[in-house]
């Protein structure tokens, strides 16, 4: 038996008539239809209440309806030797390359100036700017940030990136280490993260390492929301050091209302949306590694505990 939960029951029901058609072999339910969690043997989720997995005895693995999965390795109900895969990529890899190039974007052709403008009541042109001039650092360059970064070099940007391993992309200099860190942030007019969440990678951006950004560089955050210090991010902006930032994800969301950069001139909030899972295309993934295994073979994106991802 196969269980899919999420928090929302529509996505639920849509999730179960898509998978008993793909895979009519398997026996599919929700929470409302389960009865004994001792039968459950795989369980696809996003976002499980605590507890879901006490009782599931014969469980063999869950699969991830995204591409974080910092909250499952967290849990106290599931067995460190469960098995947890993850999307590879579920469309998202292209909703993320718009959400970046959108910011990046605006950045070049100073759309954020422009708006702070426009509330001021001011016209004035500011001089044009080639995506050549302008500097771009990504951080994370797995599945995702690889191909933002290739996307945004065939742009014209001048693209480097990092990662907490040694990666290599055909013509885009690749950083690692804390050493390569620094350079990409002290070269990054626009500084992209789509990291994830892991113990490495929590806290990463502090004021420190934000403050190593040249004078009026922007910060992206789609990767995870405790990446990023907010508090030393609005000290930066109120400074005038950095110039915008545009941000998809917090370390508590929904961000609460009384936070001041909800009102902060130079910000962009979007509510997690910078790439969000496609259902057909996350159920054709976990079909296909689920059919792996019924044939002994090794799934993809299987998460390796250690590393986070």
């Amino acid at each position: 038996m196969i269980l899919i939960h999420t928090p929302a029951p529509r996505e639920v029901a849509a999730y179960l008539d898509l998978f008993r058609t793909a895979l009519p072999q398997h026996v599919f339910t929700d929470l409302e239809g389960l009865s004994r969690p001792e039968d459950v043997e795989y369980v696809i989720t996003w976002g499980p209440p605590p507890g879901l997995f006490v009782g599931m005895s014969r469980l063999k693995g869950v699969f991830n309806l995204g591409a974080g999965v910092d909250r499952l390795l967290q849990r106290d109900d599931l067995a460190a030797e469960v098995p947890i895969y993850r999307l590879l990529d579920g469309g998202m890899a292209q909703q993320m390359v718009e959400y970046v190039r959108y910011g990046v974007l605006g950045y070049q052709r100073h759309m954020d100036i422009y708006r702070r403008q426009q509330t001021a009541g001011v016209w004035k042109m500011l001089p044009p700017r080639l995506p050549a001039a302008v500097r771009v650092g990504v951080l994370g360059l797995g599945e995702i940030g690889g191909q933002v970064a290739r996307a945004l070099a065939a742009d014209g940007y001048r693209v480097q990136g990092w990662s907490r391993s040694a990666h290599t992309l055909p013509g885009i200099l690749c950083h690692h280490g804390p050493t390569g860190l620094d350079t990409v942030l002290n070269e990054s007019d626009v500084l992209v993260c789509v990291l994830p969440s892991t113990p490495q990678t929590r806290g990463l951006l502090d004021a420190t390492r934000l403050a190593r950004l040249p004078p009026g560089a922007m910060v992206i955050n789609a990767g995870r929301g405790d990446l990023l210090d907010l508090d030393a991010l609005q000290g930066l902006l109120e400074s005038g050091h950095l110039r915008a930032a545009q941000l998809d994800v917090f370390p508590e969301e929904p961000l609460p209302p009384a936070h001041p950069l909800w009102r902060h001139p130079a910000v962009t909030i979007t509510p997690h949306v910078a790439a969000i899972t496609l259902r057909q295309e996350a159920v054709e993934q976990i079909s296909a590694n689920l059919r792996r295994l019924a044939e002994g073979s090794e799934p993809l994106g299987k998460v390796a505990r250690t590393q986070g991802y």
